[in-house]
């Protein structure tokens, strides 16, 4: 009897699997998880991923599989289960979950791009012959394709090699080459030769320094931290002494000292000591029983603690508790590039028994990362991809700042909610999810306010500091007065400047990269747009360039008008970009940094400004919500945003909360460590209900008006949406297709359906769209009929007669 596998391969492909038959040599080791090669259409050649064998043959005729890539299975029943529900739930195909859920290295194709790893060296004698082949190519060429390979080996099978070179660390897939993370560098002060080696010379130092009280102080301060701490911090040593940097560099320049840079491990192994963590607070101990207490009824807790409450701290106690029981946790964070912070935090009181995984980290990395899953590494820290690791003995999903979209995923399929998904892989496992943060998900609040989730709270900041002091400031009587200083009010320039002679920190926040959002003429109100989307071009002072922040076109800004050649072209609105560049105006001795995409864009260029900032070389830190996550300065008095009607202004159902969650996070940045903070927002509408409540820090009273207004629109949490974007270059067909989507869709959901309507910006990256927007009651039977004749309708439309090109982007619970 002949036998069969279902493959599924990593493309957006109409079937769930395709079936191969398996021959008779290899019989033995095709099983379900394991990868295999196969050709698939006339030249194409994949890695594919077994999901099932059996006996029933197919009504068409199949080829066989080519070889087996693995001894052992690589994806679990458990993943295959959260797979098939995210295909399911978020309407797309099982080659796109799998495309999305295994690392690069376990995804070969004939188009793969292989490429030599300079690192490993030029020693080939450890492998085998075709090992060595391979090897000795990439020494000579540095890059070669798989069909290179093929040929270089005569054999048509070369994937089993390749993938045994990528294990060795020989060669990179093209697609997977990224930039390791840097180590953070801190500025380090150790004693300066003869004096390291030769201690009792210090006496001499002594007696010299008698009458100089500042640098005696620095001397016998680096004594003390010396025993403490494995190294002395610049900025450590400087707040110990309380003295300036002049003192200090005093005695560099003697000789006495040395500065030098020290790595720190960021997200590599730990190699300092392991430290105690620090005790817990009373409100820290009572949160910790209470969840403890609430797991035991319920699988979701949330904590909603304010900023600075310390929730970090009892997320440990958790995480301990289950690595003495011997089980996995997973600790999933927003951003992973903006929380190094909590990585370290984490890695000196668990060490190496933390991982890091993400989507930055090289393909070395993620290998070891994913066998370190696989054999019960206990804890796992990771952005969203780190829900599909292979998990042996999770016992406990953390989702720190669950409220952020940046666990949303929007492109590519799928698009998937890591916060949800969370919940269900934590189910699958019989798994305890814990989500925290300060500004709660409306529909995990309500979940949490009906019982379905249990709720633990934390309305203290930790050593009983108070939470800022904000204030509001009316900009419409700042223009009126003639008060404004540019984009500044007066009381927020008086402000800064009065942190920075206390020789405190700033953050000033805006939600708007570049310089200037709009290039317009005066004369007939011509504005520079986007020859590819119907979008405003952003100036961009630093490269004197016009640019696309969605689809990254670029042009040199116009002197004179093109439209009727008038010369009176002015830049209007404000960024980041310009906020820093009119401030070292006004304040000239400040040192400003920026951080936001065109700054942070780079592991190494973020490094150096979280570093500079954490170390006191930065006065001013203008960004962009990239300010609001993760950070936990304790040298920050003063916080101030700039433009926060923007932010509630924006056409989106979830302005205001977004609105809310981003204000009070960025506000929660100011005096997290040893006096109360400060902050100020700039608002032409002060008196808007949402910064009311901001100002009271009243997320209760946020909630109950928001959820009031979503109950009676329709919208979630008490309702699910699922939003279908149609796009085509031309726009007529987009019109026709959108037509006959909104006719079949109303046809069996009634008034569900609204739309199709042209979207904000009618065109992205030379594609026309249309949106619909279906509301669906919270029935099973109803949502899973709306999503099977979604997906039924994206097929016919589709396969419509010139209509191939058409894109249907299936959005299930958009953000």
């Amino acid at each position: 009897m002949s036998s069969y596998a279902d493959i599924i391969l990593p493309l957006a492909l109409p079937k769930r699997t395709y079936t191969y038959s398996i021959p008779e040599s290899i019989l033995d080791i095709v099983k379900p998880g394991v990868r295999v090669e196969i050709q698939f259409g006339r030249t194409k050649v994949y890695s594919g991923l077994v999901e099932k064998v059996h006996n029933t043959a197919p009504d068409y005729k199949v080829k066989p599989i080519v070889s087996v890539l693995d001894q052992v299975t690589v994806v679990s029943p458990e993943q295959f289960k959260l797979w098939n529900w995210l295909a399911e739930y978020y309407c797309c195909s099982l080659g796109e979950v799998m495309a999305a859920a295994l690392p690069g290295h376990m995804k070969l194709s004939s188009e793969t791009r292989i490429v030599r790893n300079e690192a490993y060296g030029d020693d080939f004698s450890s492998l085998n012959p075709d090992e060595y082949l391979i090897a000795e190519a990439l020494h000579i060429q540095e890059e070669i394709s798989v069909d290179d390979a093929r040929k270089i080996l005569n054999k048509k099978t070369v994937f089993p090699v390749i993938q045994s070179l990528i294990n060795y660390g020989v060669l990179f897939l093209r697609e997977d080459l990224q930039e390791k993370f840097k180590a953070k560098k801190i500025s380090a002060i150790r004693l300066g030769e003869p004096f390291a080696s030769k201690r009792e010379l210090l006496k001499e130092v002594f007696a010299e320094l008698q009458k100089k009280e500042r640098q005696l102080e620095i001397l016998m301060s680096f004594l003390v931290l010396e025993k403490e701490e494995p190294f002395v911090r610049k900025f450590a040593l400087l707040q110990k002494a309380d003295v300036s940097d002049s003192s200090l560099r005093t005695m560099i320049k003697k000789g006495i000292f040395e500065q030098y840079d020290q790595d720190v491990s960021r997200l590599g192994g730990y190699e300092d000591e392991l430290a105690e963590a620090d005790v817990l607070s009373t409100q820290q101990s009572v949160a910790l029983v209470e969840i403890e207490k609430q797991l035991h009824e319920k699988d979701v807790v949330l904590l909603h603690g304010v900023t600075g409450s310390g929730k970090t701290r009892v997320y440990l106690e958790l995480i301990k508790k289950v690595m003495e029981e011997g089980g996995q946790v997973l600790y999933l964070l927003p951003e992973i590039a903006l929380t190094s912070q909590m990585i370290s935090r984490l890695q000196k009181t668990l060490g190496n028994e933390i991982a890091v995984y993400h989507s930055k980290i090289n393909t070395n990395e993620r290998v070891e990362v994913w066998k370190a899953a696989f054999s019960g590494k206990p804890v796992m820290l990771a952005a969203r991809s780190g829900l599909f690791l292979p998990f042996t003995k999770l016992k406990l999903v953390i989702v720190d700042e669950e409220h952020d979209p940046s666990f949303k995923q929007f492109d590519p399929a799928p698009r998937y909610h890591a916060r949800d998904t969370a919940i269900y892989l934590a189910n699958l496992y019989g798994a305890k999810v814990v989500l925290g943060t300060a500004t709660p998900s409306l529909e995990t609040w309500q979940n949490a306010q009906t019982g379905k989730y249990g709720l633990v709270d934390m309305p203290e900041r930790f050593g009983g500091l108070n939470l800022p002091e904000i204030s509001t400031v009316d900009l419409r009587q700042q223009l009126k007065s003639g008060l404004m200083k540019s984009v500044f009010s007066t009381p927020l320039l008086e402000n800064i400047e009065g942190a920075i002679a206390d020789k405190k920190q700033v953050i000033l926040f805006q939600n708007r990269r570049g310089y200037a959002p709009m290039l317009e003429c005066q004369v007939c109100g011509w504005n520079a747009e986007c020859k590819n989307c119907d979008v405003s071009l952003t100036y961009h002072k630093q490269t004197n360039r016009l640019r696309c922040h969605y689809c990254g076109y670029t042009e040199s800004p116009a002197s004179t008008c093109p439209a009727c050649g008038s010369g009176k072209i002015v830049l209007k609105g404000f960024g980041t970009e310009k906020i820093e560049d009119e401030l070292k105006l006004f304040l000239p001795n400040a040192r400003i940094g920026r951080m936001d995409l065109d700054t942070a864009g780079s592991k190494s260029g973020l490094s150096a400004i979280l570093n500079d900032f954490e170390e006191c070389r930065v006065d001013v830190l203008v960004g962009t919500q990239m300010v609001t996550k993760g950070l936990d300065f304790e040298n920050v008095a003063y916080v101030g945003v700039l433009g926060a009607d923007g932010l509630i202004k924006f056409p989106d159902f979830r302005s205001g909360e977004r609105t809310f969650q981003l204000l009070t996070q960025v506000a929660g940045r100011a005096g997290r460590k040893h006096e109360q903070g400060r902050v100020q927002i700039q608002a032409f509408d002060p008196d808007h209900p949402i910064i009311k409540e901001v100002l009271k820090g009243d997320y209760k009273a946020f909630a109950e008006r928001e959820l009031k207004e979503r109950f009676e629109f329709k919208y979630p949490p008490f309702y699910r949406l699922i939003q279908i974007s149609i796009r085509h270059k031309d726009p007529e067909k987009v019109k026709i297709a959108a037509a006959f989507f909104g006719r079949t869709l109303r046809e069996k959901l009634g008034e569900r359906v609204l739309g199709p309507v042209i979207p904000n910006i009618a065109r992205v990256r030379s594609y026309f769209g249309q949106d619909i927007l279906v509301k669906l009651e919270k029935s099973t039977s109803v949502i899973s009929a709306a999503k099977n004749l979604i997906k039924h309708t994206s097929e016919l439309a589709i396969g419509k007669t010139g209509f191939s090109q058409l894109i249907v982007v299936i959005d299930v619970d958009p953000m």
